[in-house]
């Protein structure tokens, strides 16, 4: 799509911290803090991604500093009381990592965020080489777009097509990412799939779509459900 960050390749951070199996405690803590992120993959050979190690690794070090759980907890908790014994990234880490590939969507790396309840993704190659990582902020920036710029893209590649000729008169204008449609169409069982197109393009945060001015043919009817 023109202009648009739209696989993950596009938006990733390439300068990634990282640590390897044998850091210890505090220098990934010390790491996290200076580097403002909250988790960091774990490397092998320098290179290879084989685990994260998150702000959620260390707490339980903190939660269970100064007392004994009870039996209850301990079954309940034993990764945790695990992991608040551990010393050094290889310990504590969750492995393996949750990765993703530098040409997949952004929309596919946001359902893989989702299902696994993670900030963030290591980004790899085939190898499993790390190559970036990508935040939950960083999938958000298409929605930062100029509305100038997504009206056009709408106008060129969806309504141009879907709407052509002079039976048709469709106007596209863009307010805070919302693209609202307004005009006359010949056939309005195409509104649907406008609806789909539209959404599908990157930065979009909801289409509207609403009747105006005479001409001839069928006046474009709202469609809030047609996915």
């Amino acid at each position: 799509m023109h202009g648009a960050p739209h696989i993950v390749g596009d938006v990733m951070t390439r300068s990634v911290a990282s640590v390897g199996r044998e850091a210890p405690f505090k220098e990934i803590v010390r790491l996290m803090r200076e580097r403002r992120v909250s988790a960091l993959p774990v490397l092998e050979a320098g290179s290879r991604v084989v685990g994260v190690v998150s702000e959620a690794d260390l707490l339980p070090k903190e939660e269970f500093r100064d007392r004994d759980p009870d039996r209850r907890t301990q079954l309940r908790r034993l990764p945790d009381l695990r992991k608040a014994g551990a010393l050094t990234a290889e310990e504590l880490m969750t492995s393996p990592a949750v990765t993703v590939r530098a040409g997949v969507t952004l929309a596919d790396a946001a359902g893989l965020m989702a299902r696994h309840r993670v900030k963030r993704l290591p980004v790899v190659d085939g190898r499993g080489v790390l190559e970036g990582v990508v935040s939950r902020a960083d999938l958000l920036e298409v929605f930062l777009r100029d509305d100038e710029e997504l009206a056009e893209q709408v106008r060129r590649e969806v309504v141009a097509h879907l709407f052509p000729g002079p039976e048709s008169a469709v106007w596209v204008e863009v307010r805070d990412g919302v693209v609202r449609l307004a005009g006359r169409v010949r056939d309005t069982s195409l509104v649907p799939a406008a609806a789909r197109l539209i959404r599908a393009v990157e930065g979009v945060v909801d289409v509207e779509f609403a009747p105006a001015g005479a001409a001839a043919s069928a006046p474009v009817r709202p469609q809030r459900d047609v996915r």
